[in-house]
């Protein structure tokens, strides 16, 4: 039987009292301390470093452990461990969400943590803590880079036992590069990941510019790059968040239209929007089936692997266009969604909004200050080291002298007392020489002391100088930040698209028909593919918008195919009826309606697109050339396989340039070390496609051809160069820049040197950039925005004007397109373009 047990009686002196209390205020107070604490201590990062407080003392945490990128994984529970008995007084499963969440490579675009075993995936959960093990990934040691340098202030931890960082250094704008999720109290943050090399060239850039506009910022960060890839449609809402914070687009999967069997076509998936699953898609599109509002699909399998990475097939039922069907796909399913931008971050302890500049004005003053701080630490460490070296000399020169006056001394304070008086030394010195070994009274000892206060005095010297200078330090700062670029960048994964294009409306009946009407296959600078109307191409080539540098041009017809020339030698035979049609505008279209060129080939490593040519037995010769000099002229057979070389490669060399090569043309190398050699194509006879070419310039010792062009000595051309250092982190320096009429380089014969094409400066020892072409002639930097070029003017061998853009590309008129000063005829009867020298 249970034991009753009864409350004792209060004792006899006891006095109850009741305080009454306002309920509403009570409610009030305990709200906003509620809210307080999820703003300021959970939910909002900090723009300085990027991290909410659990990220920040996660990364502590295992900095503490030594849990370095070069020593073992341990379990991810003993890393929950040390931060929730520490530093983070919540639940463990907070905090190894956390810790998931900084491990997964879909999340984060530079992740935090390396991960070892299950880490979960888009559609499912991670394994538990005690089963999965974490050590932190190299990023996250440019984070914790100089904790030990009083680079950042410490607070007490949650019970005044533990210091933490208020705030980590951060070698890079991790919020940026990230992005950031929270739900707060009445606010909530959202920021997209970005391109660590393109948001570190931004705020280079605004070291250099401080006064710099939100359109010169975007030329570095001209929009999101997601972990996941895809493809952003519609830049607009990218522009807004960048300048007030706030702002939306959309993300859209990576598809194309691919022969499933011979006689059916499937819409292939590779990528899909940001954190979204292929579980989630597939599910979508087999309910939507069911329910018969999506139709026209026959069969959905998903073929993905770790090898491969996502591949989900989607099957098309004859009779249906593949292109209507993923019109629907992207209407009804999330293989499209919307992200909305808000740049919420905590500056100086209080919620703000910001756009893109604000963001990058905040971590550059954050680094500017941390390195200031470094650098007096090291300024006080020397002066510290300085002392005790000059002191330790001094009793080197008098060491018979000081043994005695400390054998003779009573105890160790007299001793100390003595050696102050009798030498003039500190205290900090004379507990420095009684601490001495006596292994350390040699005279080689004496010679690397000497060597050592030398080196000090110089250290001191450059420190005093980088803290005295502001303009120093920026420019350290902003060197430091080229090297974390150089060292951790990776290439953009995320395709931007100013609009997605013309729609299809999918049918049950025949096929969409597609005429074979003559059209013009373009390839822009950024790698976008598409096919426009022959009217269209001068239009094309002159417009000032985005991603449509014209760098290949093919005319053929809607269902024609064409040759792509890559860096290997090879040829790869496209379809023009696969690639999208740019809508009609009254002005002049823009690439940013087609398709990448990943979508339609798949490039091994390494091997990049040089041009796009006609193929076929009517198509013209074409030429192609090295770097390593080779000139060749293709004959225009082609092979029925799909790919095939074009010219036989040496180990170690590449094709640099290619295009369409006929008798009365020019073939032009422009070299390294600035050596432009002009000679013409008729000196070099055809060739079949095994061939290896023939010597086409002879080159320097080191030099290599970084340009080969075709161009037309009947008409107006141009040159371009630009010079710089080869020890320069590329895109990143604009160089000197020169522009100079193609007339004024004599034409040489072929295996010869050339003549040169600019001097270089003090500083530049290479080429960065040349071109060779007629007029009129466009730049364009690496994401596709025009940059104008100054007038052609100037001596062949003189030197360059230093210019800040930084260039990527110089395209000119396709040889053998419309001239934009001659209106070609039309045949009325058939509405098409006809070229008047056909006849």
């Amino acid at each position: 039987m249970a034991r009753r047990t009864t409350t004792p009686p209060p004792p006899e002196d006891f006095e109850e009292k009741i305080v009454g209390i306002d309920v509403e205020e009570e409610m009030q107070n305990a709200f906003l301390e509620y809210s307080y604490s999820v703003i300021y201590s959970r939910a909002l990062p900090d723009a300085r470093d990027g991290l909410k407080p659990v990220q920040r003392r996660i990364l502590y945490g295992a900095n503490e452990l030594g849990l370095r990128p070069d020593r073992g994984h341990v379990k991810s529970q003993r890393v929950v461990g040390e931060v929730m008995g520490k530093y983070h007084p919540h639940g463990d499963q907070a905090i190894y969400d956390a810790l998931v969440r900084m491990a997964q490579p879909f999340t984060l675009r530079l992740p935090l943590i390396d991960g070892h075993g299950n880490f979960g995936s888009l559609d499912d959960g991670p394994a538990a803590a005690r089963y999965t093990e974490a050590r932190m990934a190299s990023a996250a040691l440019l984070m914790v880079s100089g904790l030990d340098e009083d680079t950042v202030d410490f607070v007490p931890n949650y019970d005044d036992t533990q210091y933490q960082p208020g705030v980590l250094p951060a070698a890079y704008p991790n919020l940026l590069v990230n992005g950031a999720a929270g739900i707060a109290v009445g606010m909530a943050t959202n920021m997209a990941p970005h391109n660590l090399v393109e948001v570190i060239g931004a705020a280079r850039h605004l070291i250099a510019n401080p006064t710099c506009s939100l359109e010169d910022l975007m030329k570095f960060v001209p929009g999101p790059d997601l972990p996941c890839g895809g493809k952003i449609i519609g830049l607009e809402g990218i522009r807004d968040a960048y300048l007030t914070g706030r702002g939306s687009f959309r993300t859209r999967a990576t598809a194309r239209i691919e022969s499933i069997t011979p006689r059916r076509k499937g819409i292939v998936v590779t990528e899909l929007p940001y954190l979204v699953g292929p579980e989630k898609v597939i599910e979508k599109i087999r309910d939507l089936v069911q329910a018969k509002k999506l139709q026209g699909i026959s069969d959905l399998k998903d073929l993905s692997d770790r090898q491969h990475g996502l591949r989900l097939v989607i099957e098309v039922k004859n009779g249906f266009n593949p292109e209507a069907v993923l019109e629907q796909l992207y209407k009804l399913t999330p293989m499209e969604e919307n992200f909305g931008i808000n740049n919420v971050a905590l500056v100086d302890g209080q919620p703000r909004t910001m756009g893109l500049k604000e963001l990058l004005r905040v971590y550059v003053d954050f680094r500017t200050d941390v390195v200031r701080r470094r650098s007096a630490y090291r300024l006080a460490k020397r002066e510290e080291r300085l002392h005790l070296v000059e002191g330790l000399l001094i009793a080197i020169v008098d060491i018979d002298e000081v043994i005695q006056l400390i054998r003779s001394s009573d105890d160790a304070a007299t001793a100390k007392a003595r050696l102050m008086d009798v030498f003039d030394l500190s205290d900090a010195q004379a507990t420095y020489i009684l601490d001495l070994q006596l292994r350390r009274l040699t005279k080689f000892s004496r010679i690397e002391l000497e060597a050592e206060k030398d080196e000090l005095e110089r250290a001191i010297e450059e420190l005093r100088a980088l803290l005295d200078n502001e303009k120093l330090l920026l420019k350290l700062v902003s060197t430091e930040l080229g090297e974390v670029a150089k060292a951790h960048g990776t290439p953009r994964r995320t395709v931007l698209l100013e609009s997605s294009g013309a729609n299809a409306s999918a049918t049950s009946a025949t096929p969409l028909e597609i005429t074979d009407d003559p059209c013009w296959v373009l390839l822009s600078s950024t790698g976008l593919l598409a096919r426009t109307a022959t009217a269209d191409l001068v239009s094309a080539e002159g417009s000032r918008s985005k991603h449509d540098a014209v760098i290949g041009a093919v005319r053929t017809t809607a269902r024609g195919e064409f040759g792509l020339v890559t860096s290997a030698g090879r040829m790869v035979r496209l379809s023009a009826l696969d690639l999208p049609t740019l809508p009609p505008t009254n002005g002049a279209p823009s690439l940013s309606g087609g398709a990448p060129l990943a979508a339609y080939v798949d490039l091994p490593k390494g091997e990049e697109p040089v041009t796009i040519v006609p193929i076929g037995i009517d198509a013209p010769v074409f030429a192609v050339g090295t770097a390593a000099g080779v000139v060749k002229r293709v004959t225009p057979d082609a092979p029925k396989n799909g790919e095939w070389d074009i010219i036989s490669l040496r180990d170690g060399d590449r094709v640099v340039g290619a295009g369409v090569a006929a008798d009365d043309l020019d073939l032009v190398f422009i070299t390294t070390d600035a050596q432009l050699l002009r000679f013409p194509a008729r000196s070099v006879r055809p060739q079949g496609r095994s061939a290896g070419g023939m010597a086409g310039i002879k080159l320097a010792t080191g030099a290599s051809a970084i340009f080969f062009g075709i161009v037309d000595p009947a008409k107006e051309g141009v040159v371009v160069t630009s010079a710089g250092s080869s020890g320069a982190l590329p895109g990143t320096e604009g160089g000197s820049l020169k522009v100079t009429p193609y007339a004024e380089y004599p034409p040489k014969g072929r295996a010869t040197g050339g003549v040169r094409c600019q001097r270089f400066l003090k500083g530049e020892d290479t080429l960065v950039l040349a071109f060779a072409g007629n007029t009129p002639a466009r730049a364009a930097a690496a994401n596709g925005v025009a940059i104008d070029l100054p007038p052609a003017d100037g001596r062949r061998d003189g030197s360059g004007t230093p210019t800040t853009a930084v260039i990527a590309h110089v395209v000119a008129p396709v040889a053998g397109s419309v001239d934009p000063d001659v209106d070609p005829d039309v045949d009325p009867d058939v509405d098409r373009v006809v070229d008047p020298a056909s006849d």
